[in-house]
């Protein structure tokens, strides 16, 4: 068995060691999101927490972990005897991205199922991890409706499995930790509320303290057995706190003064719900019995707020969590008249986080990153000189709810919110035999393909005679991310101030819904001479929303070299992810200028998107009392279609739903 890294040799990540105590000492908190860069012992840390966790005892034989003080008397290994009992460490559950459904709940034991004739319940991942930690990494990427199933389990602490004519409810409360990068995509804000904690990580900028994370981690890596002897004392008293806290924790007093502070400070804030007030509540008093306290104090409130507010105050995707500290001293400092008796007591200094009631760095950024308006350059809607001056950024118009855009045919890809596609999960559409393994097994067509074949083959007990024949596929139908390619035209042809800012609006719209169906998303823009890839395919919707805001325009309209671009980025995509079916959205007027035959050019590179059947719409920005059409004729030579501004609008009389016409490449 490996040796973990010792949880009291992480260095720094003060919030992060203090947010996984306070979970350890109540797992009521509601558990710890991580969000932060790769490389900052996010992981580490993480697993380190499990060989802190007290020793538990369990009744022995039970697969769900029951107390043998208080059995459940629920359980499905149930009803159990007082007496035999076992002891064991706290077990630690990884929960892989790319897990089922089953595995995570648990689904009828289809092996004795077909082979004994018995409905039997096999476990999951959620009764394993009963009384222990269940740990996500990269929980961004996790399959939305798995995280739906692991939040509901960890509210309830209970996991009901109805399905396949299996009828369970166990137990299933566990300390929920997930990890993920930012980078890598954003949970929904509704998601990120279910969490009780967030912590945001980056690696230190001081010399020192990197140097002794790397010392720290060799020696680790050389020896870790006598890595973790080293550091045995300091476990065993933070073991022992962690132990002595939970003791305490019954005793702890939630005064009237702390109370209203909590609700005023979730007020003062905004925050959605009442979840946050109760995790608020929780985590304060899971604070003041940490620092050994019988009374929770305004630092603990104060501390319990910067760890479960930042990511409640999300309103959009495109927001930074954080909390403005001052609003939160004023908010306190104003409520700070009652329940104060205990006031001089200082909180504990010792062991990670410096204990209760001590301020936490700022988490997250603020103010509100904009540039300022600049001047406006250039006729509504006119193309620009050779020469034309570049014009800096201007900020995006409002975003608004857009109409639906989809790809046509059925599909394979990622799971999300866009496409239909033949996915592992969704509504069972009918029986196919498996190609290779099989994964999701049609337990009625199964049955219905081998009984006329059960006296042939000498059936003569209650269970079925099964070939390997026999096996048949569910084939669902869901729905799939695509991959969002957007090709926005900078030049000045659209760089008057006003139109480009509804530009923009309308991307950032297009970015919003691409988020909420999971998809990936890349932008090509082209102005002057050149195209550029300004974000390379990503599952990162903000950054892209990021490298729009600060989109400049300028000079003439290469078409033709954002087109070619789009398609070799199209190219490279296809070759590491092939299954994921693309997207073309392209903005612009449909103008072209400079070097020679300019449209010309740009309908041969128009000519191959339809060659391959890739899926196009363009969005039309040309404004003014004179059209020319040329963005309508761009759509007919990419094979896709075109829509408006205004028509974009999901609300507007001509947005209504449409798929992008045209057929895709892998189109069932």
């Amino acid at each position: 068995m490996t040796t973990p890294f010792p949880f009291t040799a992480v260095v720094g990540q003060d919030d992060l060691r203090l947010a996984l105590l306070l979970n350890a000492v109540s797992p009521a908190v509601g558990g710890v999101l991580v969000r932060g860069e790769k490389g900052t012992a996010k992981s580490t840390a993480v697993r380190a927490l499990s060989a802190l966790m007290p020793e538990l005892d369990v009744v022995a034989g039970c697969r769900f972990s029951c107390d043998p003080g208080s059995p459940d008397p629920a359980c499905p290994d149930g009803p159990h005897e007082a007496g035999a009992f076992e002891t064991r460490p706290a077990r630690m559950v990884e929960l892989p991205v790319g897990a089922s459904e089953d595995r995570l709940v648990g689904a009828l034991d289809i092996e004795r199922a077909l082979a004994e004739g018995v409905k039997a319940f096999e476990p999951g991942l959620l009764a394993d991890a009963h009384r222990g930690i269940l740990y996500v990494d990269e929980v961004n990427l996790l399959h939305d409706h798995l995280v739906d199933l692991l939040l509901d389990a960890a509210a309830m602490g209970a996991s009901y499995v109805e399905r396949e004519g299996v009828s369970v409810r166990h137990a299933a409360r566990f300390l929920l930790v997930g990890t993920m990068n930012p980078e890598e995509g954003e949970l929904r804000p509704q998601l990120l509320d279910r969490f009780g904690l967030t912590v945001e990580v980056a690696a230190s900028r001081e010399p020192d303290q990197r140097v002794e994370v790397v010392r720290r981690r060799l020696a680790y890596d050389d020896d870790p057995a006598g890595f973790a002897e080293r550091w045995a004392g300091e476990e065993a008293g933070v073991r022992q706190r962690i132990v002595a806290a939970r003791e305490l924790l019954p005793q702890v007093r939630l005064g009237d003064g702390a109370l209203r502070q909590i609700a005023a400070t979730c007020a003062a804030f905004e925050v959605d719900g009442m979840r946050a007030d109760i995790v608020m509540a929780r985590t304060a008093t899971a604070l003041a019995a940490w620092a050994g306290r019988t009374d929770v104090l305004a630092e603990d409130v104060r501390q319990a707020a910067l760890l479960a507010l930042p990511h409640r105050r999300r309103r959009n995707p495109f927001d930074a969590p954080g909390l403005d500290e001052d609003k939160l001293d004023e908010t306190l400092e104003q409520y700070s008249g009652e329940d104060r008796e205990d006031g001089d007591d200082d909180p504990d200094p010792d062991g990670p986080g410096g204990g209760g009631g001590q301020p936490a760095p700022d988490s997250g950024p603020q103010g509100d990153g904009g540039s300022a308006a600049q001047p406006e350059a250039g006729e509504g809607g006119q193309p620009q000189a050779s020469g034309a001056q570049e014009q800096s950024a201007v900020r995006a118009a409002e975003p608004f709810r857009t109409k639906v855009l989809s790809v046509p045919g059925l599909g394979e890809g990622a799971a999300g919110r866009r496409s239909r596609a033949r996915t592992e999960h969704g509504r069972t559409t009918g029986a196919r035999r498996p190609r290779g393994t099989l994964t999701k097994l049609h337990l009625a067509a199964t049955v219905l393909a081998a009984a006329p074949h059960q006296r042939a083959r000498g059936r003569s007990g209650p269970g079925l005679v099964l070939r390997r024949d026999d096996l048949r596929q569910a084939t669902r139908e869901g729905r799939e991310g695509n991959l969002v390619l957007f090709v926005v035209d900078a030049s000045g042809s659209m760089a008057a101030r006003q139109r480009m800012s509804a530009v923009k609006g309308a991307v950032l719209s297009l970015l919003l819904d691409a988020y909420q169906r999971r998809d990936k998303v890349g932008l090509v823009t082209f102005r002057g001479a050149a195209a550029d890839v300004a974000l390379p395919p990503t599952s990162s919707v903000d950054a892209a929303a990021a490298r729009l805001e600060s989109l400049p325009t300028g000079g003439r309209t290469p078409l033709a070299a954002g087109l070619l671009k789009a398609h070799e980025v199209l190219r490279v995509e296809r070759l590491r992810d092939p299954a994921r079916r693309a997207l073309v959205v392209v903005v612009t007027d449909g103008r072209a200028t400079g070097g020679p035959e300019p449209v010309a050019l740009a309908g041969r590179a128009a000519r191959l998107f339809a060659a391959e059947g890739v899926a196009s719409v363009v969005v039309d920005c040309e404004s003014g009392p004179v059209r020319l059409g040329l963005a309508g004729q761009l759509a007919g030579e990419l094979g896709g279609t075109a829509v408006t501004l205004d028509e974009l609008r999901a609300d507007s009389i001509a947005g209504l739903v449409r798929d992008v016409q045209g057929t895709s490449r892998r189109a069932a």
